[in-house]
């Protein structure tokens, strides 16, 4: 198997893996901040994520394991669970809890996971672990839940067990995902629409600043409630439910019941990435990667000015791709405060764009980013029923 992890198991379990499931991680392409506040995104699977590897046990037990973390729990089956720590088995510990509630009956399970997703660099690996162990309990004990019911849990998972304020969009991209294609999901009501993702000769590079972030310790749920105040603030005169329910010639007219400049700024992010990503869409669909790419830098501004969610780091890879001709369009990606960027760079030049970004960005930060090269690729599933990135079990 890819990376040798059946041997890994073994060499763990002194026994073989019975079932082995894949989770990709995602990057938005466009649609950033705007989960939360019911409107549109475009995001996609990438060719990176988590594989998880299981068998029964008689005894009994949840033991966790990972090839990334020490940590490595045996916790008994109990009825519920509580947060642990901060271990990265609380993302699988409350996907079991749920379906425990769910009065779902289990036997013990040994797991073994291993992503190759950067950690902490945004790219959604916490929505990764999450899902691939709802779809691998769901397979494994017949419990019957859609593929929208397993984001609906991951989400509920990510907001009451683990703490953040997420929207929908991380969870039901790992899962939805597909090749070659980009998702168009209402967030509002999870209407969602396939589309061509048209890139042609480019590649999605993947920056990783190697600034590592926190989500629940940093800014994120004040960011959520700025634009819960905003909300507020603007049905004193309008009837939503959310701040993407008006576009940015309906803000300019209300803007005023906003009090607090920067509570109205972030609200200016929101309604005007939601129109972005409407222009967006149409853009890819025309393959007009030149107008996309426009779109890209114009959201990435919005990020840094208005929202103040991206960092040095971040901007300084936007400002080298700027000035790279190879690249069609670059901005930050998932929630910002360190993390990833994403640039469409020509297929031929990406070697040549890294190694002149790598020189650029360690030269104005210090120390290297980590820059990485996908495809847009498929969402969750049982690993032997197609190829990963070119992996075969």
């Amino acid at each position: 198997m890819k990376y040798g992890l059946s041997q890994k198991f073994s060499d763990i379990y002194n026994k073989e893996a019975e079932s082995a499931y894949f989770s990709p991680g995602r990057i938005n392409l466009i649609g950033e901040h705007i989960d939360y506040n019911g409107g549109l995104v475009m995001p996609c699977a990438i060719t990176f994520g988590t594989y998880l590897l299981i068998a029964p046990n008689p005894d009994g037990v949840f033991r966790f394991r990972s090839l990334n973390f020490n940590d490595a729990p045996d916790i008994p089956l109990q009825s519920s669970y509580q947060k642990i720590g901060d271990g990265w088995f609380n993302f699988p510990l409350g996907v079991i809890d749920h379906f425990l509630k769910d009065g779902h009956q289990f036997h013990g399970l040994d797991m073994l996971y291993f992503g190759d997703i950067p950690i902490g660099a945004g790219l959604s690996s916490s929505a990764s672990i999450e899902v691939v162990t709802a779809f691998a309990l769901n397979e494994l004990f017949n419990t019957g839940y859609s593929k929208l019911d397993l984001v609906k849990i991951a989400k509920s998972v990510e907001n009451n067990f683990i703490g953040m304020n997420c929207g929908i969009m991380d969870q039901f991209a790992v899962a939805f995902g597909e090749k070659d294609k980009a998702i168009i999901l209402n967030c509002n009501t999870l209407n969602y629409e396939l589309v061509n993702s048209n890139i042609k000769n480019y590649v999605l590079a993947i920056i990783n600043t190697n600034k590592s972030r926190k989500l629940v310790e940093s800014k994120y749920n004040k960011r959520v409630e700025e634009c819960q105040t905003a909300l507020t603030a603007l049905k004193q005169e309008l009837d939503i439910n959310y701040l993407c329910d008006i576009d940015t010639t309906t803000f300019n007219q209300y803007k005023h019941l906003i009090t607090n400049e920067v509570v109205c700024k972030r609200a200016k992010h929101v309604i005007e990435e939601n129109d972005r990503v409407k222009l967006a869409a149409n853009a890819l669909a025309n393959n007009n990667l030149a107008e996309f790419g426009k779109l890209m830098y114009a959201s990435h501004d919005s990020l840094r000015d208005l929202y103040e969610v991206s960092g040095k780091e971040l901007d300084v890879v936007v400002e080298y791709a700027k000035t790279n001709p190879a690249v069609a369009g670059a901005r930050m990606t998932g929630a910002g405060f360190g993390g990833c960027a994403i640039a469409l760079v020509k297929q031929e030049e990406f070697e040549n764009f890294s190694l002149e970004l790598s020189t650029y960005y360690t030269n104005k930060i210090g120390y290297a980013p980590s820059i990485y090269s996908s495809l847009i690729g498929n969402g969750a599933g049982i690993y032997n029923e197609y190829s990963v990135a070119g992996g075969q079990l």
